[in-house]
């Protein structure tokens, strides 16, 4: 699935408007100046609004599909369009805004 690679900065959400944000970059692999993401990194979510008595709120994520072919350190990239879960809730997690220069496969 071919998609935009996540970066420092990119904005990326729960299914509930929290932001997510990766707890460890790869800067050995840049698009637009700024470190990406493999697979395998934590994304804390901060401000999910779903309450407790609801299940939430969403407290991180995690990315299960990436790039196919693009690898960096033997870890496919977050891209926009992969896959996420977040814990506790099982809502997704999405990329909604990153650099569109560079795709990844």
């Amino acid at each position: 699935m071919p998609g935009f690679p996540a970066h420092e900065g990119a904005v990326t959400l729960c299914a509930h408007g929290g932001r997510a944000t990766p707890a460890v970059l790869n800067p050995r692999v840049t698009v637009s100046g700024r470190a990406t993401v493999v697979l395998g990194s934590p994304w804390p979510v901060t401000a999910c609004p779903l309450p407790v008595a609801a299940g939430g709120p969403c407290a991180a994520g995690q990315w299960t599909t990436g790039t196919a072919r693009v690898r960096s350190h033997g870890l496919p990239l977050v891209i926009q369009g992969g896959t996420a879960v977040c814990v506790p809730t099982g809502a997704p997690l999405f990329v909604a805004a990153v650099q569109t220069r560079v795709r990844g496969v």
